[in-house]
C-alpha cells in the first residue's frame, strides 16, 4: 500500500503528478479530530432514524416520495466536512479555483456487508471532455483496517473511457496491478478522480466493525454535468442558505454548471 500526504494544505509537484497519472491521493487524518467526533453521531441518526432510506427512496422513487425531509448537508458537522477548507484548497490545487459540488453520500456500514464490485462512478458532461476533472473525496471516519474492509484502486483505469459496470464481471477480485488501501488512521481521505476504477472489500477475518464512510464529489467548471439526485436543485440552494461556501467559493454551489435531471439505471 502507498501512503501518500502532503501537510493536507499543501499540494507538492510529486503528489500533483501522482493523482494526474495514477488517478488518486491518499491524505491520512485529513478530517480533524473534532470534527470527526461529530460526525460519527450525526451518520448514526442518519442511518438509524431512517433518514438514508428516505433519501434513497426520494430518488428511486421521486413521483411518490418528493424530496427528503433532510438533506446531508443540513447535518451541521456534514456541511462542515462538505466545505473544509483544507480540503477544498487541496481540490483547488487539482482542479483550478473554480468546480461545483455535485453531491454527499453518507453511510455506516454494517460489519459483514458485502463487497462492492469493480466500478466507476464518474458523470458525464455536456461536452463530453473527459480533460474535465470530477473528484470524490472519500472520507473514511473510523479508518481503514481488518476489521472494516479494505478499498482498491487500479491505478491509471481513469484514463480509459468505458461504462461505469465495465469491470463488474470481476465482481470485488484481484486485478492485475491494483493497490489496496487497507491501512488508515481515523479521519482519513483518498481523493479519487471520479473515472477511476476501484473496489469495496469486506474485512478479511470475518465481520468486525461499522465502516464510517461519507463521500462528497466535485466537479470542475468548464460544462455542464449530469447530476444524480432529482433534487439537485433543492440541495445548492439550501446549501447557498446555510452560507457553506462562506463567499470564498461563489461557484460552488451554483447551478448553471449541470443539466436537467435524467433518471439513470
Amino acid at each position: 500500500m502507498t501512503l501518500t500526504s502532503g501537510g493536507h494544505d499543501a499540494l507538492d509537484t510529486e503528489q500533483h503528478r501522482q493523482f494526474l497519472e495514477s488517478g488518486y491521493l491518499v491524505l491520512p487524518g485529513l478530517v480533524p479530530e473534532p470534527l470527526g467526533a461529530r460526525l460519527v453521531p450525526e451518520v448514526d441518526r442518519w442511518v438509524d432514524d431512517g433518514l438514508r432510506a428516505r433519501s434513497i427512496a426520494a430518488c428511486a422513487d421521486p413521483a411518490r416520495y418528493g424530496p427528503p425531509p433532510l438533506l446531508e448537508l443540513e447535518l451541521p458537522a456534514h456541511g462542515e466536512l462538505l466545505t473544509h477548507p483544507a480540503l477544498l484548497r487541496m481540490l483547488s490545487r487539482l482542479m483550478g479555483p473554480s468546480f461545483v459540488f455535485h453531491h454527499l453520500h453518507s453511510d455506516r456500514q454494517a460489519p459483514g456487508i458485502p463487497g462492492k464490485s469493480w466500478h466507476h462512478d464518474c458523470e458525464p458532461n455536456d461536452r463530453s471532455d473527459p480533460s474535465l476533472l470530477m473528484i470524490h473525496a472519500l472520507h473514511y471516519l473510523g479508518g481503514l483496517d481488518e476489521k472494516v474492509g479494505s478499498l482498491a484502486v487500479l491505478p491509471g483505469s481513469h484514463r480509459r473511457t468505458v461504462g461505469k459496470a465495465a469491470f463488474a464481471h470481476h465482481g470485488t477480485a484481484e486485478l492485475p496491478g491494483e493497490v489496496v488501501i487497507d491501512r488508515l488512521p481515523a479521519g482519513s481521505t483518498v481523493l479519487l478522480n471520479s473515472a477511476l476504477f476501484h473496489t469495496r472489500r469486506p474485512a478479511p477475518e470475518g465481520p468486525g466493525r461499522p465502516r464510517y464512510f461519507i463521500d462528497a464529489s466535485y466537479c470542475q467548471v468548464g460544462a455542464r454535468w449530469r447530476p444524480v439526485k432529482p433534487y439537485w436543485r433543492q440541495m445548492l440552494a439550501r446549501a447557498r442558505e446555510l452560507g457553506l461556501a462562506a463567499g470564498q467559493w461563489p461557484e460552488l454551489f451554483a447551478e448553471r454548471h449541470f443539466t436537467e435531471y435524467t433518471r439513470t439505471v
